[in-house]
């Protein structure tokens, strides 16, 4: 069953006020048991930008769709190219002190877990594990037809070598990999198949209009039926993937605490809406705790 995609969410004038008051956020870590779900606004200091923020990407560019990817050769063609070459920067990405924040919680025993709906592997790269990665990862590719599972960056450099001398200027890159660049410049880059058997190559990311696998959902239902809290960082929440958690939490009596600038769309389940830079907000947080974030930059495979 294939999903409508939602770009966009327009606030409710009755929406809760944001506040700046983060003793609730370090009340809940205190208690320990939080469950964190996050979303592009906490890679945005990392350089990726998110999608409905200021200046996300949304206002010039729409992401591809499964629809889309799967029924033309031409937008295969297109989105293939554009991403390999967003993957040079998006892959160079490092983890931010909100990332490190996140992982310092963790290595105290605060969380129960984390769920990202971001695909560029920060959270891990910052040193968490068991990070549930409900939209999948661009790190991997998959094929369509036998189900093989290869790293990107084996087909960045088959790409490489088939595309020698691609170095088109991008307008910009987004928090998918997608980098802006025009159907002129796109017309002549060859795409590549599964090397094991010619099939069709998808990364291995839920496009807008895919359903997260079921499996996933469940397991992550299971995260949010068993947390104390669930922790909300830098999501507008405006897709369904990650607001169910939190119609979740919210009608089991969880706590549902959110740090995002701008409103969401589960503000109305939340206890409270920090409206504070993430960076800053959860270093101001991990040292109140004691779990020091430290400035270790990560690494990235």
């Amino acid at each position: 069953m294939r999903m409508r995609p939602t770009l966009s969410w327009i606030p409710d004038e009755d929406l809760p006020p944001g506040t700046t008051d983060l003793g609730p956020v370090a009340e809940a870590l205190g208690a320990g048991g939080v469950l964190v779900l996050s979303g592009a606004g906490i890679s945005t200091e990392s350089g990726i930008p998110d999608y409905r923020g200021e200046g996300g990407s949304l206002s010039r560019h729409t992401p591809m769709t499964y629809q889309d990817f799967i029924g033309s050769a031409q937008a295969r063609r297109r989105y293939w190219a554009r991403s390999h070459l967003g993957w040079r920067t998006f892959g160079r990405a490092l983890p931010n002190a909100g990332h490190r924040a996140v992982a310092a919680f963790a290595r105290r025993g605060l969380l129960s877990g984390v769920i990202t709906q971001n695909v560029d592997g920060l959270h891990q790269a910052a040193g968490s594990g068991g990070v549930v990665e409900l939209h999948g990862s661009l790190a991997r590719v998959v094929c369509l037809s036998c189900g093989t599972y290869s790293p990107r960056r084996e087909l960045a450099r088959r790409l490489e070598e088939a595309n020698a001398g691609f170095e088109p200027v991008a307008a910009g890159i987004n928090p998918d990999g997608d980098a802006d660049l025009t159907d002129e410049q796109v017309a002549d880059f060859r795409v590549l198949p599964c090397a094991n058997c010619g099939g069709i190559l998808k990364p291995d990311v839920v496009f807008f209009g895919e359903a997260v696998p079921p499996q996933r959902v469940e397991h992550c239902r299971r995260l949010v039926g068993e947390a104390a809290s669930l922790l909300v960082l830098g999501s507008s929440l405006t897709v369904m993937s990650g607001l169910r958690f939190v119609r979740q939490a919210a009608e089991a009596g969880i706590p549902v605490l959110i740090i995002n600038r701008d409103p969401t769309r589960g503000d109305r389940h939340a206890l409270t809406r920090i409206a504070l830079p993430l960076g800053a907000a959860l270093t101001s947080l991990a040292e109140r705790l004691g779990a020091p974030v430290g400035e270790q930059a990560g690494f990235r495979e």
